[in-house]
């Protein structure tokens, strides 16, 4: 087991599913681990794992500020970074900002808080890992209908934010200094994660078919925590995205191209530019 006592590591949508997996086990390996969530579980697991915990909703970017705010006074240190926070949302509806959920909960969101962080991470020399999905290839990212005003198809609008995850950690390794960064999928895992999807998804991961097919959270989180526990540049590779440990499918989008323009794209919807208050 790696030694990670002198790592902190901060988990985005650590209270359940792979997140929490990967809390456990981490806090097993002596890191300083702060997980956040939407619900008082977040707490609850948190006294349970012995990390700390902050309670954030994705839908609002003020809170993300908040969520930034909080680490940059409480960690003088981030190590590894895991953007894990995502959904599936069965019809078109839009955040307290005005985005579309789904682009604001598994992409938005998170660039925002990585940007707030930038100069922390570096400092640190950190790792970002961005859970995505062997869905990114059912995505397609049309930068003229990025809120997915004309058509919306859950499952598709969800395929382009997973590849989206891909193409942030693409580019976070490019613009970044010192900083590694990777994406990965987790399988098929038994998780909450569908809950406000449409009812055949909800049905195939709620219902006793999908939990036969289904991997547990622990299994899940494999690769994240193979990713966090080993040394990037010699193990695995900057950018790069990866299932059981290997590179996996991408969506033909996933060009050093594609990942410049949604950053641009990304800088203007979320305004980093304003730092957080501390």
């Amino acid at each position: 087991m790696t030694d990670l006592t002198s790592k902190t590591i901060v988990i985005t949508g650590g209270s359940s599913g792979i997140g929490a997996a990967a809390a456990r086990k981490l806090r097993q390996q002596g890191a300083r681990v702060l997980i956040t969530g939407r619900s008082e579980e977040t707490k609850r697991l948190a006294e349970e794992v012995g990390c700390d915990y902050y309670l954030v909703d994705y839908t609002r970017f003020a809170e993300v500020r908040q969520l930034a705010s909080h680490l940059l006074v409480h960690y003088p240190r981030i190590d590894v970074l895991v953007n894990n926070v995502g959904g599936i949302i069965s019809e078109r509806r839009l955040t307290a900002d005005g985005h579309e959920m789904t682009l604001q909960i598994n992409h938005l969101s998170g660039f925002l808080l990585t940007r707030l962080l930038q100069e922390r991470l570096e400092a640190s020399k950190a790792v970002v890992i961005n859970t995505s999905s062997a869905a990114n290839i059912l995505g397609r990212i049309d930068f003229d209908d990025l809120e997915n005003q004309k058509k919306y198809k859950s499952m598709g609008v969800y395929g382009a934010a997973k590849l989206m995850n891909i193409l942030h950690a693409m580019e976070i390794s490019r613009r970044f200094k010192g900083v590694w960064a990777a994406s990965f999928h987790p399988g098929v895992v038994e998780t909450g994660f569908a809950r406000e999807g449409s009812g055949l998804i909800r049905w195939f991961y709620e219902g006793p078919l999908g939990r036969y097919f289904m991997l547990s959270p622990e299994k899940g989180a494999d690769t994240l925590l193979w990713l966090i526990s080993t040394v990037p540049g010699k193990d695995w590779q900057d950018g790069e995205y990866y299932y059981k440990r290997r590179p996996g499918r991408k969506n033909p989008q996933a060009r050093p191209d594609v990942a410049q323009k949604l950053w641009d794209v990304s800088e203007e919807v979320t305004k980093p530019g304003q730092p957080p208050q501390v």
